[in-house]
């Protein structure tokens, strides 16, 4: 009996990771790529063909038949959704770098700094995360505007004699995405620096290397799974940011975010928003995959 139950609770623990994303993960996104093959219509839901499961698989299937991949063209004809992605891409990419330089030296001084006081250190990078979310993004409006905080400090000690216009531009969008996500950056690599065995620095020091040296080739290499986790929390949900560039971009920031709400709430196109959407999910899925195979091909070497 005490067998059969531990079996039981054993597939019951891989049983409910595989449900959850089935039910929250996978229809979503069938339901939503079901929509991008179907054509705007005035009625609701504003699409057509709507499946009607109480006729059945036949009308299941009579539905289907309707579905057709003319918004998957119209993305790859309009300029705009291409410029959408690549300069969401770029922004992403620009600000995980950022956010890279920053968190690493800060996970690094977490790692080093004496035992005692790492639970500190770590709650005042997790502290953030007890404010909200827009709150936050609202106090750096309130910051960078040409009257803020930050224009007024400046011109108080002298540096500047105008405000700086950095509100509603593309820097502002770097300093909010890089303030938001940093914890996201500064915890997987503090969690790999801090499992290291300082022993290694040592025998590599002994060895010849010198402090900077025994960094690039001990201390680097194996964080670098803290390193792409990180880069990998940032650059995904960068992607698709929409409240930082709402906010603190301007009217000519453009990124994917803003454009699917665009075609979701004010034309209420849902075929094309899903379409978009489909294709955005596509393109982060590709570094996923690239670090699920570099992570099993590390993991097997390492055995």
């Amino acid at each position: 009996m005490a067998k059969l139950a531990s079996a039981l609770v054993s597939r019951l623990v891989i049983i409910v990771p595989y449900a959850w994303l089935l039910f929250f993960f996978l229809v979503p996104f069938f339901i939503v790529f079901r929509i991008s093959l179907s054509q705007t219509a005035i009625a609701m839901p504003p699409y057509t063909p709507v499946l009607d499961l109480a006729g059945g698989l036949a009308g299941i299937l009579e539905k289907a038949r309707e579905f057709s991949v003319d918004n998957y063209v119209w993305l790859a004809e309009d300029a705009l959704y291409f410029n959408a992605y690549l300069s969401s891409l770029t922004i992403a990419a620009v600000s995980t770098l950022l956010t890279l330089l920053i968190g690493y030296p800060i996970a690094y001084g977490m790692a080093k700094a004496p035992r005692s006081i790492r639970p500190t250190l770590l709650m005042l990078v997790i502290l953030p995360f007890w404010t909200s979310f827009l709150i936050r993004v609202y106090a750096w409006i309130a910051i960078l505007k040409p009257e803020g905080l930050l224009n007024q400090f400046l011109i108080t000690i002298g540096v500047i004699d105008q405000p700086l216009i950095i509100l509603n531009t593309n820097t502002a969008i770097y300093i909010g995405i890089v303030y938001s996500y940093l914890p996201f950056m500064v915890l997987p690599i503090y969690s790999a620096l801090e499992k290291m065995d300082n022993a290694l620095i040592e025998a590599a020091q002994d060895l010849g290397c010198t402090q900077t040296s025994a960094f690039w080739r001990v201390t680097f290499p194996l964080s670098l799974p803290g390193v792409v986790a990180g880069c990998l929390l940032v650059f995904i949900p960068a992607v698709g940011e929409f409240v930082i560039p709402d906010l603190l971009g301007g009217s000519e920031t453009l990124m994917i975010g803003k454009t699917l709400w665009n075609e979701f709430n004010a034309n209420r196109d849902w075929p094309v928003s899903s379409a978009v959407a489909t294709v955005l999910l596509m393109i982060l899925v590709i570094p996923i995959v690239y670090f699920q195979n570099v992570q099993a091909k590390a993991d097997g070497e390492g055995r």
